[in-house]
């Protein structure tokens, strides 16, 4: 018997789809070495609250969206890389929100398919961080559903 996901899961196999985003910079937890993902950012997922339908098998999560970028050469942050990753999200939820997102998810679960994503918010900058990181948030609400 499969496992079903949960909406970490699922919202970590969508993004891995969105065109512009390598399917490596997407997780829940942000790599120590912050090396490897200088090149490109990191999008780190996290769960922000939402509700599973109460009358049919369909999930409506709001995710938390953490946008990473640095710059090992440098102590000025790199806004405009992190920004960008948020706009390729922003662009993507208006393009191919319905998506099956099986392939992208570990072996051993069940599938899934996200009906639709919705941005909740604007690409927003979070500003302070100690470490010259860029750090945007983005919060995305997805409908999904488990399947076969």
């Amino acid at each position: 018997m499969s496992i079903p996901p949960n909406s970490e899961l699922v919202a970590v196999a969508w993004l891995r789809g969105v065109p512009g985003l390598s399917p490596d910079i997407v997780a829940t937890s942000r790599p120590r070495d912050s090396d490897t993902w200088a090149d490109n950012g990191f999008v780190q997922v996290g769960d922000a609250g939402g509700n599973p339908d109460r009358d049919i098998p369909m999930r409506r999560p709001v995710m938390s969206l953490h946008l990473w970028a640095n710059n090992p050469q440098s102590g000025k942050p790199p806004w405009g890389k992190a920004a960008a990753l948020g706009e390729y999200i922003l662009a993507d939820c208006q393009r191919h929100q319905h998506r099956n997102v099986t392939a992208h998810l570990p072996a051993g679960y069940s599938g899934a398919r996200v009906m639709s994503a919705y941005a909740l918010s604007e690409v927003r900058r979070v500003p302070g961080d100690l470490t010259s990181f860029a750090h945007y948030q983005l919060d995305l609400q997805l409908h999904w559903c488990v399947v076969p």
